[in-house]
């Protein structure tokens, strides 16, 4: 039976769409694949009780493409758009001494992503690759993705890897998966996510909100460029960039208040009532998140690359572009500033007396933030820092290539308590819905795009409740046959 493809391609002039549509129709089975031009793009399968179905299926997308100004194209004749990356120098240390570093993992490639939690750490490079250690710097997996990881975010304990071909994955089962497509337009700078809402702040200084389905929320363009802060709460989304800091309503209701910052902000910290705006003015500014007021000043002696804070707000950390790290009381006077040893800290979090920092030689770096290790380092006294090394059989997770690398099981062998899940067309949209009892059966499941076949169904290992009012996955996923 004849294989017919129809690629379809959506380029705009300067920072507007530059994106693909692709479907083939292979007997009854039609795959639609689409994104960025340049990139693998997401891939959606659908089959159909006979051929001619499958190909008035087909003609339907195209032609709804068609009528939104796509055009047919040669997959390869049109170059990728370039995607910015953070242009960042980083100059030695004028610090006396260097900090008291425990450990240090090199990752390979300059890091900006981090999270750290009560169970582990997390890393992500510009090579997409995340490595996840213990506290005590054993590396425990890694997880390769297709293209760089702009940033870590965490939504109570599941964990996203925002990278630079404009998908954000879910890395908190087995195997990660694509979570959300951010549009081809849309240059991502930073993302933040709150009960399965994303936040996305871009180059050209526009907010974006989408929800766990992809489905547009609201969008706000700010005074300045370069975005590189987006943090939310119940209350607002904060947003940073070459003008200041704007506050909008979470639910999109208009601006809050705006405040201009002394410098463009170039990072952003966020605690019960106030964010951390870290400039290119060497200055940390604490504003209050009710008004906007900045309530204190730290001064640091180059331009801030990152910030963070102790959860209670009395310590302040900053990384500058001069490998330094500095610490400061609330009030904003300066308690110590040591060297890195690594290079400028492009990202960081404290947990616990440790200040961990990724910086631009690629390492995940573990300090010893306790008075007693500082008042040492300071006198010149630091432990010899372990250089911390992948164990050679370590496992690497990658993101499925397609739905048919997706494991599969019988009905009759599937596990008892696993929580099966079933995609229902909806519309225009396939939705994943749970159909085990005691779930709740109007919630959707935040799923793989790539395998959300109508009337397929999928058991799971591990299935929770969000305060959003859905289901997202911490497990396998399997297909029943």
């Amino acid at each position: 039976m004849t294989r017919e493809t129809t690629y379809l391609e959506l380029s705009q002039d300067g920072a507007g769409a530059h994106k693909f549509y692709e479907v083939t129709v292979d007997g009854t089975a039609v795959s639609v694949r689409y994104g960025r031009i340049g990139a693998d793009g997401q891939l959606q399968n659908s089959s159909f009780p006979t051929a001619e179905k499958a190909r008035a299926a087909a003609a339907k997308k195209v032609g709804e493409k068609i009528r939104k100004g796509y055009a047919p194209a040669v997959r390869g004749a049109r170059a990728a758009r370039s995607v910015t990356r953070r242009q960042v120098t980083s100059a030695p240390s004028t610090a006396r001494a260097v900090a008291p570093v425990l450990w240090r993992f090199r990752t390979g490639s300059s890091a900006f992503g981090i999270h750290v939690d009560e169970d582990r750490c997390w890393v992500g490079n510009q090579a997409g690759d995340v490595y996840t250690l213990s506290h005590g710097g054993e590396v425990l997996a890694r997880y390769s993705l297709p293209d760089g990881v702009k940033c870590l975010v965490a939504d109570e304990f599941w964990i996203y890897a925002g990278c630079d071909d404009g998908t954000v994955y879910d890395l908190s089962s087995k195997v990660p998966f694509g979570a959300y497509d951010i549009a081809a337009d849309v240059d991502i700078f930073w993302l933040d996510i709150r009960e399965g809402v994303l936040n996305v702040s871009d180059r050209s200084g526009g907010l974006t909100v989408i929800d766990h389905e992809e489905e547009f929320q609201w969008s706000r363009r700010s005074a300045g460029s370069n975005a590189w802060m987006v943090r939310a709460d119940e209350r607002a989304v904060y947003h940073g960039h070459t003008g200041g800091v704007t506050a909008y309503a979470a639910d999109g209701g208009g601006e809050l208040w705006h405040t201009t910052t002394d410098g463009s902000v170039l990072f952003g910290w966020q605690e019960d009532t106030a964010v951390y705006a870290g400039t290119g003015r060497k200055t940390v500014q604490r504003l209050s998140k009710a008004t906007g007021a900045v309530e204190a000043s730290y001064r640091c002696d180059a331009a801030v690359y990152s910030c963070a804070t102790s959860p209670d707000g009395r310590h302040v950390f900053a990384g500058d572009l001069s490998s330094s790290v500095y610490c400061f009381d609330a009030s904003g006077r300066r308690l110590w500033k040591l060297g890195t040893g690594s290079g400028a800290a492009l990202s960081m979090q404290y947990l616990d007396e440790r200040l961990y920092l990724v910086t631009t030689d690629g390492s995940l770096v573990c300090v010893d933030a306790s008075e007693t290790a500082i008042a040492a380092a300071q006198q010149g006294s630091v432990p010899t820092a372990v250089d911390v090394k992948s164990a050679a059989a370590l496992p690497v997770f990658a993101p499925a290539a397609s739905p048919a690398a997706v494991a599969t099981v019988s009905v009759a062998s599937a596990p008892a308590d696993g929580v099966v899940v079933e995609c229902v067309r909806q519309g225009s949209r396939v939705r994943v819905q749970v159909v085990s009892g005691g779930f709740d059966p109007s919630w959707n499941v935040q799923f793989p795009r790539g395998i959300r076949e109508p009337g397929a169904r999928y058991v799971v290992d591990g299935l929770h409740a969000s305060p959003g009012g859905f289901y997202r996955v911490r497990g396998e996923i399997r297909r029943l046959v």
